[in-house]
């Protein structure tokens, strides 16, 4: 290693076997003033081998599950929300109907495939501790297929490994890193395509229940107030026809099932 005086620019070289790691001073032979030399890298090592840095230990580094699927607790005679064997055989008749209608002539007037009965909406809750177990319990029997979001990771996870009909999003969800920001980003970079199969909803303590304006300006599909959260299938049934109306003609020209 070289070694540069500072005071009289006296160059000297220092056995880098004999050095020791990481900063240290010596005396520069000609003009005794003490310099002080950066460390000794290791050139077999990487800065990782050095020990933990603060931005690959952060948890958010860490791969996250995804968030669950809410289920109701079993009782006797039930199979709990979210088993696929529910009934055996439900939903047979409509997938047939559905494979018949595609092999069918096409005729003058184009229709959009329907949406069946065993094809339950998917709904990604992201809001408080306090709300979810009413959400996801309300939401859930009433045949909707709920997943609920305990932080952030989980909410991004299981929006980006599988696609989500619903997405309700509480501005309190998660504020320690900033849990509405990153779900509202995941919804705002979607391809317009994607967005249009996706009904945001934004849960708030202030506008009102279905209020255009609010949701307009929040760029979201729909608001709800908490004092509504217990009719939320209710309110999803009737804002979800009037979404299906709006995209009516594109849903036909796609050949795509509405929401």
């Amino acid at each position: 290693m070289i070694i540069t005086c500072q005071s009289c620019n006296c160059r000297f070289r220092v056995d880098e076997t004999k050095a020791p790691a990481g900063a240290f001073t010596v005396s520069c032979p000609k003009c005794q003033t003490v310099v002080t030399s950066p460390g000794v890298a290791d050139s077999r090592d990487g800065a990782l081998t050095v020990g933990k840095s603060p931005s690959t230990s952060h948890p958010r580094f860490q791969r996250s599950k995804p968030a669950p699927l809410f289920r109701l607790s079993s009782e006797p005679g039930t199979v709990a929300e979210g088993d696929s064997t529910k009934q055996p055989g439900a939903g047979v008749n409509e997938l047939a109907l559905s494979l018949l209608s595609l092999l069918k002539p096409d005729n003058n007037e184009r229709v959009a495939p329907g949406r069946p009965t065993w094809d339950r909406r998917r709904v990604l809750v992201c809001t408080v501790p306090e709300h979810r177990d009413q959400i996801a319990r309300g939401l859930t029997q009433n045949n909707y297929e709920v997943f609920v979001a305990e932080d952030t990771q989980q909410a991004v996870e299981r929006m980006r490994e599988s696609h989500m009909d619903i997405v309700i999003l509480d501005q309190s969800f998660d504020p320690v890193d900033q849990g509405a920001a990153f779900v509202n980003r995941e919804v705002s970079v979607m391809r317009p395509a994607q967005r249009r199969r996706l009904f945001f909803v934004a849960l708030s303590g202030s506008k009102r229940t279905m209020d255009a304006h609010a949701a307009f300006l929040q760029n979201v599909n729909a608001v709800v107030n908490f004092t509504d959260m217990g009719d939320l299938p209710n309110i999803f049934e009737r804002a979800l026809r009037e979404y299906n109306e709006l995209y009516k003609d594109f849903n036909v020209a796609c050949g795509v099932a509405p929401l």
